[in-house]
């Protein structure tokens, strides 16, 4: 639920600041990657994929998302299978 809940938030405060230029350049970064990439770091994952995604890089968007995902989880089993060795 924090995964989700940080991309609704980063999704309102970047549709509001590239829309309605609420926010400058410094605010901006500051809510985004400070704060909320502090928050959850699954939304500034998720905000880079989309912008790949707007400029049309779609392969590229395609192995952000499967990679961060595969590499996610073979990490993931690495640190359990480390810690039942240890």
């Amino acid at each position: 639920m924090v995964n989700v809940l940080g991309c609704l938030v980063f999704g309102a405060i970047f549709g509001v600041s590239e829309h309605r230029f609420v926010l400058g350049p410094t605010a901006r970064a500051f809510l985004l990657v400070g704060v909320l990439g502090g928050f959850t770091t699954f939304s500034s994952f998720t905000f880079e994929t989309f912008q790949l995604l707007r400029d049309g890089e779609y392969v590229l968007a395609a192995l952000n998302a499967s990679g961060q995902l595969v590499l996610g989880l073979v990490a993931f089993w690495i640190g359990v299978t480390a810690a039942r060795i240890g």
